[in-house]
């Protein structure tokens, strides 16, 4: 099926968005409805939201391959002490979230989809995370990761169900108040996110299941494309710079886009 140049303008905007926000600390929930609402764009539909999850979920499982062997291995006789408590971990963290999304699923969000909502989260969660980066130490590495860890940074997970929050970001925020390095609190935020973001796509296509359009059309695919590329990139870009800066950069732009969507809103 051959897109438009609107229908296509719109699409390359959405997944651009979603690949580059997805796992930068900045939300990409909350990106993604405020662009559709200020360009006053219909809703992408569940297919585009598949397509462009499916991309992101693809860059996070090629750039962290090696770990993921790892970590599959832990689940077999051939793990090793190390990789079979963090792939135990790794599950452990996703359950609270994968409860609560279950439940807000079934009862709907609109209310959440607020820009108000967005704006406040967006800033008050920057705030955290440069508290976090702030007064945390750095002292303990993914192997440091313990059983009381995973849990609160899985709990803390729940908090991303509201737009404007960014799951990576509350994750990072998380291990960072416990005292994780900024590259380990990264990497494992970014391996936690392959079991939410596999489950969010699953959710969403059991959907389009029911609704009895499940083809593949030119245009998710171009979404899960662009996606792909876009969340690659910036994966390498907060791992290249977190390994030698802080959150800085990133809490400042939630800030300022938190102070423009507020001024935007109410005045």
């Amino acid at each position: 099926m051959e897109c438009g140049f609107v229908t296509l303008l719109q699409l390359a905007v959405l997944a651009l968005v979603q690949g580059l926000t997805e796992f930068l600390p900045i939300s990409s929930s909350g990106h993604l409805i405020l662009t559709s609402q200020v360009l006053e764009w219909p809703d992408q539909g569940l297919e585009t939201d598949i397509a462009v999850h499916f991309g992101t979920l693809l860059a996070v499982i090629v750039y962290f391959w090696r770990d993921i062997i790892r970590i599959l291995r832990g689940l077999t006789e051939s793990g090793t002490a190390s990789t079979r408590p963090l792939a135990a971990m790794i599950i452990l963290a996703t359950i609270p979230v994968g409860i609560a999304g279950f439940a807000l699923h079934m009862i709907g969000q609109d209310q959440l989809r607020d820009p108000a909502v967005i704006a406040w989260a967006t800033l008050s969660f920057g705030l955290l995370l440069w508290m976090s980066d702030r007064f945390g130490m750095t002292l303990r590495r993914m192997e440091h990761m313990s059983w009381g860890s995973a849990i609160v940074i899985g709990l803390a997970q729940v908090l991303a169900l509201i737009p404007g929050t960014s799951r990576s970001g509350i994750t990072m925020t998380a291990a960072r108040f416990m005292g994780f390095e900024r590259e380990a609190a990264a990497r494992f935020s970014m391996l936690l996110s392959i079991p939410v973001i596999a489950a969010a796509a699953l959710l969403a296509g059991l959907d389009v299941y029911e609704s009895g359009n499940t083809a593949l059309t030119q245009s998710t695919l171009i979404a899960a494309g662009m996606a792909f590329v876009s969340a690659l990139v910036a994966i390498w870009v907060l791992m290249a710079w977190l390994r030698r800066s802080t959150f800085t950069p990133f809490v400042v732009y939630r800030l300022a886009l938190g102070v423009v969507l507020l001024a935007w809103i109410y005045l």
